[in-house]
């Protein structure tokens, strides 16, 4: 089912890790649980691959089979006799063997006889611890012992601190294993933008399922890419990748095997904008693309050039042309600024124009060339009188009828009771002059 593809992916990433810690038989276990709760090509690789190396950690001699080779043929001889159970011996011996091996390294410091070396540690050592260990396990900031509105350098710093302060390797005090994975969480929240937001709104663990961010999607800041480049699922890192990433970079021996070693990639990280970040490779793909060629400063700013040539172009005319000279004033009642009358060729529409600057526009030397006759700029000219001619008699007929619709409302009244119909209908019969010439113009009906 659809649902349950998240906790098989989840299985899945538990499988991966107990192959990288060597414990083969949880890993095979894990795996095909994930099969069982949501069937992926990347589980069906991974369990082949576990049990070719479970096959194979399982036909190598160990010292407790040299010891007490006669123990084994009794074994061997009972295994001919009754299969079923001497295979399932066998598994439960492995998956004990490899729980013991995989313990062993996880824990780094276990001796042929699993004795254990004492760690040493200093005053300072035991005072760091206990201030991260006074700290509750969400008080990321206070762990850290950054302020709230630290920025993204100042938590890395930090951590840098800390982590190298409390690592196990450096640090023996008692409790530096559980303060180490604290630095390491509160880390992990407050350098993802999203997860830091989720924790300043909330103040709980935004990884959790009761906060305001489901565990069960994960930021993609640390997001591991898929098995084989296909699919992929969300993994929650351990304080040691972390460390180790966060110093050696991808890649480097965790817990004595290579970060996300074999045939499915390796692991790398980056510290940037968007937070901590791991990326997923393939080591088993061969082809190697070339680098690809810096473009050329000229082809860069080609776009540019482009549109400075084209605005160029569409301001040559302009630039060379000369500037239009406006047409005359003129008004349609003589006055002393308008002192010369004319009348437009078509409409033959009255307008008063000034002399002096009638006689000095280019219009005025037009009809010297043509002996008084007409040419394109002056009818251009008057064009444009008789335009704003009948505009204005449109206005003046449109308040001249308002004004006689407002009156005829008033007379009417209400409901029209006493109204004198005759002095209505006079007022419907008045003329008004604009629309009168309007009409004479052959411009209104």
């Amino acid at each position: 089912m659809e649902s349950n593809k998240d906790e098989a992916l989840k299985c899945l990433a538990i499988a991966q890790k107990h192959r990288n810690a060597g414990n083969y038989a949880s890993a095979k276990r894990f795996c095909q649980k994930s099969l069982t709760l949501f069937s992926t090509s990347e589980a069906v690789k991974l369990l082949e691959v576990i049990e070719v190396e479970l096959q194979e950690s399982e036909a190598s001699p160990s010292s407790s089979q040299a010891a007490g080779s006669s123990g084994a043929e009794a074994r061997s001889s009972a295994a001919e006799a009754h299969p079923s159970a001497a295979g399932a011996r066998q598994r439960h011996g492995g998956e004990s063997s490899s729980k013991a091996e995989g313990k062993a390294k996880a824990n780094g410091d276990a001796g042929a006889g699993g004795a254990h070396k004492k760690r040493d540690y200093t005053p300072e050592n035991v005072a760091v611890v206990e201030r991260v260990r006074k700290c509750k396990v969400t008080e990321y900031y206070e762990i850290l012992a950054v302020k709230r509105d630290c920025d993204e350098a100042e938590v890395k710093k930090a951590y840098r601190k800390l982590a190298l302060a409390l690592h196990p390797d450096k640090n023996g005090a008692p409790g530096a294993d559980e303060a180490f994975k604290m630095v390491s969480k509160a880390f992990q929240v407050l350098s993802d933008p999203q997860k830091r937001s989720a924790y300043d709104q909330h103040g709980s663990d935004p990884e959790s399922r009761f906060s305001g961010m489901s565990s069960g999607r994960a930021s993609p800041a640390f997001s591991r890419g898929g098995f084989g480049g296909g699919g992929g699922f969300d993994g929650e890192l351990s304080p040691e990748d972390l460390f180790n990433m966060f110093f050696g970079g991808g890649g480097m021996p965790m817990n004595g095997t290579s970060f996300g070693g074999g045939p499915f990639g390796v692991f790398t990280a980056t510290f940037g904008p968007g937070g901590f970040r791991t990326t997923r490779m393939r080591t088993n793909a061969r082809q190697e693309q070339p680098p690809a060629e810096p473009r050329s400063v000229w082809v860069q700013l080609l776009p540019l050039f482009l549109l400075f040539a084209f605005s160029l172009l569409n301001a040559l005319p302009n630039l060379f042309a000369s500037t239009p000279t406006p047409e005359p004033r003129f008004a349609f009642t003589p006055s002393a600024r308008y002192n010369v009358e004319r009348t437009t060729g078509d409409m033959h529409v009255k307008y008063h124009v000034n002399a002096a600057e009638f006689s000095g526009h280019p219009i005025a030397a037009e009809l010297a060339r043509n002996d008084n006759k007409p040419g394109p700029q002056l009818r251009k000219f008057e064009t444009n009188v008789e335009r704003a001619y009948t505009q204005d008699l449109f206005a003046q007929c449109q308040r001249g009828l308002d004004r006689k619709q407002r009156r005829k409302d008033q007379e009417v009244g209400l409901f029209g009771i006493g109204t004198d119909w005759d002095k209505v209908r006079k007022i419907d019969e008045e003329p008004i002059e604009s629309c009168d010439k309007l009409k004479s113009l052959g411009l209104l009906k």
